[in-house]
């Protein structure tokens, strides 16, 4: 069944030289307990695209989209009475930085009880033993000293747990979890990566995981969609993704890894950056970066091309794939 359908979605901002697309025309649907990763470089449009989702870009930002549904219900038309009383219970987010999501005022008890009171009903004491369990479920030892704990005095690591136990604690279907080990140790990235995913078991959500490391996309996801200058360049199996990329930039990507320069002096780095609202290039947006791009490229925006099991925006993909 498909939980969250997104058929063309834009995301606009003014900037000096007219509109600024962050994201141009996405296409995304995720079924009841999908995993999927959105994977590009900072500035290919990830997290704005999913904000456009929760329903968090603030003017002067502008949404639009063909399609726009979850669970059937289209958040375009949704009243804000409505739409926030879907986000954070149905649809949860985890934020990139935690340290930057939670409130250094608050403690970590009243802000996990304030989000369990916004959603639902029961009693002060009912919301704190939830609370309590929430951070016993997520890995935090001595839940229930840690209720008085502020931020502040909590490593970065259980600050993210803290901020996962907000997220699943009103049962979500969808969980979206922006960049959410990239201030971590390694050890620590591992233990939020399993986390994730042994919820996603328990609980049967589905899971977004937006991230530019390709190693967490190998190890956790299903399918994975490419973004790169507000598009979706590439959509496959994760697995497919990671052996046959079909897109220049994936390529490029999976070729910058560590491992896959072993034996090699130097780390293989895409030359140049992704652009912005001033230096967006003609034809593909990708061809001042690709080593393959022809005359057409930089004249001609390319098509999306289709496969069985996926989909590629280029004129000359590494494997075949038909209009």
């Amino acid at each position: 069944m498909t939980l969250l359908d997104i058929d063309n979605l834009t995301v606009r901002f003014p900037s000096p030289r007219g509109t600024y697309r962050a994201v141009d025309g996405l296409s995304l649907s995720v079924d009841e307990g999908d995993v999927v990763g959105i994977v590009g470089e900072s500035g290919a449009g990830k997290s704005v695209s999913m904000l456009a989702v929760m329903g968090l870009v603030r003017w002067p930002g502008e949404v639009q989209a063909d399609t726009l549904e979850f669970a059937g219900q289209d958040l375009k038309s949704l009243s804000n009475r409505k739409r926030r009383a879907l986000s954070g219970k149905d649809i949860a987010m985890v934020f990139q930085e935690p340290t930057a999501s939670l409130n250094p005022c608050f403690s970590i008890g009243f802000q996990l009880t304030e989000t369990i009171a916004a959603h639902e009903r029961g009693t002060a004491a009912g919301r704190r033993a939830r609370a309590i369990e929430l951070l016993g479920r997520v890995g935090i030892a001595a839940p229930e000293s840690r209720l008085s704990s502020f931020p502040h005095q909590l490593s970065g690591g259980m600050n993210q747990r803290v901020m996962i136990a907000m997220a699943i604690a009103c049962r979500p279907r969808l969980l979206i979890a922006d960049e959410p080990t990239s201030a971590l140790d390694v050890t620590i990235q591992a233990q939020i990566l399993d986390l994730l995913l042994e919820l996603r078991r328990e609980e049967g959500m589905a899971v977004i995981l937006i991230t530019h490391n390709m190693a967490v996309v190998a190890e956790t996801t299903q399918r994975v969609i490419v973004m790169y200058a507000g598009q979706a360049v590439e959509e496959s199996p994760a697995d497919l993704i990671l052996s046959q990329p079909r897109h220049p930039y994936t390529a490029a990507l999976l070729a910058a890894l560590p491992e896959r320069a072993w034996g090699q002096r130097r780390l293989q780095a895409i030359p140049g950056l992704v652009p912005g609202a001033l230096d967006r290039p003609e034809g593909c947006l990708f061809n001042p970066r690709c080593t393959l791009a022809g005359e057409r490229c930089r004249r001609q925006a390319p098509p999306e091309l289709e496969a069985d099991d996926g989909r590629v925006r280029c004129h000359t993909p590494l494997i075949g794939m038909r209009p």
